[in-house]
């Protein structure tokens, strides 16, 4: 093994003891170009803002649909619990009241046509879920 050391221009490997200048992907000589690092930071605060931006966008898809999820569970609350002598029919609206007591109750009755302290109107939807009119 030859621990002497060879000036930069020779391409060496001192682990195989050979020179591979030839297998190297890039030039090695003295006048080979110049190797120079790409400017990737105008690359990365572009994308970054891009990436942001789709997160953000979808953020507020994602907080919009649960909002819109978790009124349509505040709506099924009120209706669930409340009272009612019938068994709802899916596809049919439905008539949400209170009574002297606070009590809430459903009934089908339209608003127009009675006196009662009218809270909502409720269509059944075919998944069981009520949805506000």
């Amino acid at each position: 093994m030859n621990n002497e050391k060879k000036p930069d221009n020779v391409v060496f490997e001192s682990e195989t003891q050979s020179y591979n200048a030839s297998l190297k992907a890039y030039g090695t000589n003295v006048g080979a170009p110049a190797i120079t690092a790409i400017d990737s930071i105008s690359w990365k605060n572009k994308n970054i803002h891009k990436v942001n931006k789709q997160i953000q966008t979808k953020y507020a898809e994602l907080k919009k649909e649960y909002d819109k999820m978790m009124l349509q569970y505040e709506y099924n609350q009120l209706v669930y619990n409340a009272k009612f002598s019938f068994e709802p029919i899916t596809g049919e609206t439905y008539h949400l009241y209170r009574n002297k007591k606070e009590e809430l109750f459903m009934s089908i009755i339209n608003p127009n046509e009675c006196n009662f302290d009218f809270v909502a109107s409720f269509y059944l939807n075919a998944d069981q879920i009520w949805e506000k009119i």
